[in-house]
């Protein structure tokens, strides 16, 4: 897998409306490791792909989801597993 995909996903992925950040996993098992640094949130494998996102609490969590998948389902072949790890609010100005 080139480090292209990666950067590629991240970067559609966070552009979705209603998704705060990817997510690294409860134990930070979910990454691309590339030379000097890791994509996390982003596994790609020759099987399947995985995103794991937070999303923000206004989100819709399967329309958010479906999008994240139609988004990345563009981009590689076979299934998107898209798991949202946790559900964060929005940062207000003070």
């Amino acid at each position: 897998m080139s480090s292209e995909i990666a950067d590629t996903i991240a970067a559609a992925v966070t552009g979705i409306p209603g998704v705060a950040s990817l997510h690294a996993g409860m134990f930070g098992e979910v990454g691309t490791y590339l030379p000097g640094r890791r994509v996390v949130g982003v596994r790609v494998t020759e099987s399947s792909t995985d995103i794991h996102v937070c999303i923000f609490a206004d989100a819709a969590v399967r329309d958010t989801a479906l999008r994240i998948r139609q988004a990345v389902s563009g981009l590689v072949t076979g299934p998107v597993n898209v798991t949202v790890e946790d559900v964060v609010g929005r940062a207000h100005d003070a």
